[in-house]
């Protein structure tokens, strides 16, 4: 799990420092070994794949020097000092001051193997989130919009991208906050369409008695307040897009123009009794099931076949826990520069917080945390607090596990699958990498 990366241990007594090395490196941790601070300087860099673990009590430069040492060079290094009795006080304000933790003397071998494996978790975990920090920086076109390297968000930008290229009408289905709008948005900007009018218009969000003006237009004089004419939004999308979303709640009278609509693509506006040719891709989204909804007699099922050309269902946030990490530091970023405020580091124990979540409300409630985290908010609200309660965490190997993947996978479509190249761009032998391979069962093939 720690391939690369070392455990920096400074002593300065000999018979301490090769038993306690050897503790560590039976654990099956790399050691680097070093009798002073001053030979531990040159090892110590930004980016340096290692942790210190050091005495405070050394000849020439201390413990605690080398901790304001290495905090100036890279604070993401974790520092473990130890302590003679007695010290407990000032080893408390070195943590203070960026300390990652302590251990008094005397102490159990099983403490030190324990603390360093928990701070070589907390450097791995910093390293991978810069990396995909630096990534999402590197997005660009429909991955910059549709994030997610999980295998069913990959399938949804190809699917996107072929549906994009044709004037099919289709059918987003997906719950309550899994970016229906957002890939409606896709279909549209990646169309020949881009240029013309993105028009959504929210089912739901409006009375029946205005549903019909609303959406088809009126003639001025075609009803009481019908002062003067106004143009409808299908005819407003003409030549581009327009979303219907919650088609669900759509009255059914108005579910039969629709329709007609949809066979004959002519409207008519209110009060007028001539017919508009239009060209409008029509997009529907839905959190409901249409087709049961059509078997109980609360949405046309003609209306459903009709729509059920091209469909896409976008999968919810927890059967795609691999691109939460991703999502929470994109939208860490958005909320940093909306906020003018730096955003807090993401601890493991939080990240384990997000990953064991259930996210109900998926995309946009991840978004609304990242905005809580920013602004130092509560984590979670309660119903997330509670339901979090009620879900087995992850354990930290498993995020890790979950964060590397996603790395690795990232990498390949950068490189479009060539080995040679993914492994200088993360850095690691060509072992190492199938070795990794294998273990989260990637095909490299899939990304060329």
């Amino acid at each position: 799990m720690f391939d690369g990366y070392q455990v920096l241990f400074v002593e300065d007594d000999p018979p301490v420092r090769a038993s306690l090395t050897q503790t560590l490196e039976l654990a099956g941790l790399s050691v680097v070994a070093c009798g002073s601070a001053e030979e531990a300087l040159p090892l110590i860099a930004p980016g340096a794949q290692l942790i210190v673990v050091t005495d405070v009590r050394l000849p020439g430069m201390d413990g605690l020097a080398l901790l304001d040492h290495v905090l100036a060079t890279d604070p993401g290094i974790p520092v473990t000092l130890i302590t003679a009795h007695g010290d407990v006080a000032m080893a408390v304000g070195a943590m203070r001051a960026g300390a990652y933790d302590f251990i008094e003397k005397p102490f159990p071998p099983e403490r030190l193997v324990d603390t360093a494996k928990r701070a070589l978790e907390a450097r791995l975990m910093r390293a991978a989130l810069e990396d995909m920090r630096t990534q999402l920086q590197r997005f660009n076109g429909i991955e910059a919009v549709l994030l997610g390297n999980s295998p069913v968000m990959q399938q949804l930008r190809r699917r996107v991208l072929t549906l994009a290229g044709t004037s099919a009408d289709v059918m987003i289905l997906g719950e309550t906050g899994s970016g229906k709008e957002l890939v409606a948005r896709c279909l549209h900007d990646q169309s020949s369409r881009r240029d013309r009018n993105f028009v959504a218009i929210n089912c739901g969000g409006l009375p029946e008695a205005l549903f019909e003006s609303e959406l088809f237009g009126h003639e001025q004089g075609s009803f009481t307040s019908a002062a003067k004419r106004r143009i409808g939004k299908i005819e407003h999308a003409n030549g581009g897009t327009l979303l219907l979303d919650e088609i669900e709640t759509m009255p059914i009278v108005l579910q039969i123009k629709l329709l007609r609509v949809l066979q004959e693509r002519r409207i008519e506006r209110l009060g007028s009794n001539d017919e508009l040719p239009i060209n409008v891709r029509f997009i529907a989204a839905s959190k409901a099931d249409l087709r049961e909804m059509g078997e109980q007699g609360s949405f046309r099922s003609d209306l459903y076949y009709r729509l059920n050309v091209a469909t896409l269902q976008l999968p919810p946030l927890r059967e795609r826990r691999e691109d939460i990490p991703l999502l929470f530091q994109h939208f860490v970023a958005q909320a940093s520069a909306r906020y003018e405020r730096e955003a807090p580091e993401l601890t493991s124990a939080r990240l384990g917080e997000l990953m064991a979540h259930d996210w109900p409300g998926n995309v946009r409630e991840i978004r609304n945390a990242a905005d809580r985290f920013v602004l130092a908010l509560d984590e979670l609200d309660g119903s997330a607090a509670a339901a979090v309660q009620d879900i087995p965490p992850l354990s930290l190997a498993r995020q890790m596990e979950l964060v590397e993947k996603t790395l690795i996978e990232q990498a390949l479509r950068r490189t479009q699958g060539k080995i040679p190249a993914t492994m200088e761009l993360l850095g690691i032998a060509k072992k190492t990498l199938y070795d990794k391979l294998h273990r989260h069962g990637i095909d490299a093939d899939q990304f060329r």
